[in-house]
C-alpha cells in the first residue's frame, strides 16, 4: 500500500463511524479500573476523584484494566475547582514512584486555553504542542509545527468531550468535536504504539475531577509514518519545547507596576 506524505497525512483525519463503541464505565462503580484508595468514587452515575491540599502527594491516576493501540476514546469530563486533569493513553505504570502514577501520551482537561486538549507526555517529553498548533517530532527528538488551527475554548468546569485518535505514529486530541492538536511521534526511542488508559487526578490546588462518559472504539492497526525532512509542509520549522503557561490552574495574576517614581 503506498503510503501518502507525512504533510497530508498530518492533516488527515481517520474516517470513524458514529458506531461500535464500547463504554469503559458502567455508570455504577468503578469494576475494571484500579485507583488509588480514598481518591476515587461513583457519585449519582459520575466518576467522581477529590483532590485535597497534600493527597494525593503526587499526580494520581485512575487506571482502566485493558490496553489500547489503534483507537477512538471520547471521555466526558469536568473539572471544579483550580486545577486540571487530563485522559492518559498509550501510557504505563512507574510502580516505582507510586501503583498508581503513569507515564504517557495525555490529553489534557486545563482550563488554561493553550493547555486544552493539547499534546503532551506526562513524566516524559512534556508538551509537545499547544492547543491550535500542530507538531511533528523528528526521530532525534527536534519538534517540527507543521502547522496551526483556531485555537479552542472550554469551560472545563462544565462537561466537555475529550477525543483522541490514535492511528500508528499519528495523536489526534478534540474538544467537542473539534481539533486543538495533531502530533505525529518519529521519536522511536521514546514513543508507544500501545499502553493504558487511565484519568489523572492533579495533586495541588484543591478540586474534584467528574467523568461522566468513557467510550472506546477499537480500530484497525493503521501506518507507522517515516519521517522525510522533504515532505514537511512549506513553512514547517523547528519549535522549542513548548513552556507550561500555567501548571495547575488558571493564568498567574498580572504582576503589579511598580509606582512611578516622583
Amino acid at each position: 500500500m503506498k503510503l501518502l506524505p507525512i504533510a497530508l497525512l498530518a492533516l488527515v483525519v481517520p474516517a470513524v463511524a458514529q458506531d461500535g463503541f464500547t463504554p469503559l464505565f458502567n455508570g455504577k462503580d468503578l469494576s475494571g479500573w484500579d485507583g488509588e484508595p480514598g481518591l476515587w468514587a461513583v457519585e449519582d452515575g459520575v466518576i467522581v476523584g477529590t483532590s485535597e491540599i497534600g493527597k494525593p502527594k503526587t499526580n494520581s491516576f485512575l487506571i482502566w484494566n485493558g490496553k489500547v493501540k489503534d483507537f477512538e476514546l471520547r471521555a466526558t469530563v469536568k473539572v471544579v475547582g483550580d486545577n486540571n486533569s487530563g485522559v492518559q493513553y498509550r501510557s504505563r505504570r512507574l510502580p516505582e514512584v507510586t501503583p498508581w502514577t503513569i507515564l504517557g501520551y495525555q490529553c489534557d482537561v486545563h482550563p488554561t486555553d493553550v493547555h486544552t486538549a493539547m499534546t503532551y507526555e506526562e513524566r516524559g517529553r512534556g508538551i509537545f504542542g499547544y492547543n491550535g498548533v500542530d507538531v511533528v517530532m523528528d526521530p532525534t527528538g527536534q519538534r517540527w509545527q507543521v502547522g496551526e488551527r483556531p485555537r479552542v475554548q472550554a469551560d472545563i468546569s462544565q462537561y466537555n468531550e475529550f477525543t483522541v485518535i490514535a492511528v500508528g505514529n499519528r495523536l489526534e486530541h478534540k474538544v467537542n468535536g473539534r481539533t486543538t492538536s495533531v502530533f505525529i511521534d518519529h521519536d522511536e526511542k521514546n514513543r508507544a504504539l500501545e499502553g493504558l488508559v487511565a484519568i489523572q487526578l492533579h495533586a495541588g490546588n484543591p478540586h474534584r475531577t467528574y467523568v461522566k462518559q468513557v467510550l472506546l472504539k477499537v480500530l484497525a492497526d493503521g501506518p507507522v509514518l517515516k519521517f522525510d525532512e522533504s515532505a514537511l509542509p512549506a513553512g514547517a520549522k523547528k519549535i522549542d519545547k513548548p513552556k507550561v503557561v500555567s501548571a495547575q490552574g488558571k493564568n498567574p495574576a498580572p504582576k503589579k507596576k511598580a509606582p512611578a517614581k516622583k
